[in-house]
């Protein structure tokens, strides 16, 4: 029996998606909920498992291909016999006067069938255990790297896989290894690196989701008249309260307590007080939303991702730290649906983390406004003319200037300044 795998529906607003790769090919055997195949869409790349055991009897639409939702794009042969590896095939037979059939080496699963020649540099292939995309199949033979030297390069990508930046950067690490360089028969290194031509220029293409990023940074700069303010914060409170409570606040929730749940339940407070900053410009109409969904940047391996926590203003700060912790960790091992990356009202991005100061980020559209966090880092500041260390941060608003004046801005940063130096020190989550 064949079963139709479908281009899956992945949010509301999506109606097509496109393969960026197969992972699995014609003749896999695929256990149910495994992963055999990569597809994006205008909001997010995801990984896609199968709906159901069995071995891949056709693949109906290519790498590259945008298909609607709905259609198919693979069948799956559910067939017991082809689908059972060949070990649990020594189960007791359902009839045991029917042993004397030794015809049952006909499911060759175990050697699964080759593609055909032609279509094997296009294919994702399986070397010594380990499974291979064409990309990455296809540098290796350009450069002559052997399989056994190749099934030794770490892979970072999901599931232990060698991705493109991995096989790079093992190839420009020099070990390739003696095969791979009796192979090339190469009289002498020269100066060159792989890759990079005579004129020292390395041409890499983008992927896709590199290439959405710049589509959306591009169309963001030229929207939005960017204006950009920002004010220090004494984070003296937060500071105690996350002390105090980080721990018992992982052993209860299980969830690490960092200071981006008291930003965020922050802003949920000031944009409640300045709707304007919670808005977005259709044409000649000011667009006011009365709900706060918060986008919070999160940079992963693939580029900058921003998921949404939906109705944020409905949660309490433990509420928060939990959603943030659930998308951030998902969003790294892309498994966010394309509902989660869409939707915002206001967005936060933390550059702090990597020990900048102060930063202006671009406005994620069609919103009007964004916050920037930097670094939290303990500093001199003089209190009642007196000297003291403090810990200090800096945040930042970027704000479209067709919409929010100068003096609105100042005044959402003051407010929201107040909001995170008015946290009660003696705060018990």
């Amino acid at each position: 029996m064949k079963e139709d795998m479908v281009m899956p529906k992945m949010g509301e607003s999506i109606t097509e998606g496109t393969i960026i790769k197969w992972i699995k090919n014609v003749g896999d055997t695929v256990e149910k909920d495994e992963i055999i195949l990569e597809i994006s869409t205008d909001k997010v790349d995801s990984e896609i498992p199968t709906p159901v055991a069995g071995k891949i009897s056709e693949l109906l639409a290519g790498e590259g291909e945008t298909v609607e939702v709905g259609n198919v794009i693979a069948r799956i042969e559910t067939d017991a016999t082809a689908a059972e590896p060949a070990a649990k095939k020594t189960k007791a037979p359902p009839e045991p006067e029917k042993t004397p059939q030794p015809a049952k080496p006909e499911p060759q699963t175990a050697a699964p069938v080759p593609p055909p020649p032609q279509e094997e540099p296009q294919s994702t292939k399986k070397e010594g255990g380990r499974f291979f995309s064409p990309v990455v199949l296809n540098i290796a033979r350009t450069e002559g790297v052997a399989a056994q030297d190749l099934d030794q390069i770490p892979g970072t990508g999901m599931g232990g896989r060698v991705t493109k930046k991995d096989i790079l950067n093992y190839i420009a690490s020099g070990k390739k290894g003696s095969q791979a360089q009796t192979e090339r028969e190469t009289p002498a290194p020269t100066a060159e690196s792989p890759g990079i031509g005579g004129d020292g220029v390395e041409i890499i293409p983008m992927d896709h989701i590199r290439k959405k990023i710049a589509e959306h940074m591009v169309h963001t700069a030229h929207t939005s008249p960017h204006v950009g303010l920002f004010v220090e914060v004494n984070m003296s409170n937060v500071f105690q309260v996350r002390a105090r409570n980080k721990e018992t606040f992982l052993k209860k929730e299980g969830v690490k307590l960092t200071y981006m749940p008291f930003i965020a339940e922050a802003m949920v407070k000031t944009l409640k007080e300045f709707p304007y900053v919670n808005a977005s410009i259709d044409g000649d109409n000011i667009l006011i939303k009365h709900f706060i969904h918060l986008g919070i940047a999160v940079a992963t391996e693939q580029g900058l991702i921003v998921p949404v926590i939906k109705n944020t203003d409905s949660l309490n700060l433990t509420g928060i730290a939990r959603a943030i912790n659930d998308l951030a960790t998902r969003a790294r091992s892309r498994k966010l649906k394309p509902d989660e990356v869409s939707g915002g009202t206001f967005s936060i991005s933390n550059f702090g983390v990597y020990g900048t100061s102060i930063g202006f980020p671009l406005i994620n559209q069609p919103q009007v406004a964004i916050l920037g966090v930097g670094a939290l880092e303990k500093r001199a500041i003089v209190i009642n003319d007196a000297i003291a260390i403090r810990p200090m941060m800096n945040i930042s608003l970027s704000f479209d200037h067709r919409l929010i004046d100068g003096a609105l801005g100042a005044e959402f940063l003051q407010r929201a300044k107040e909001h995170l130096e008015s946290y009660d020190p003696q705060l018990t989550l």
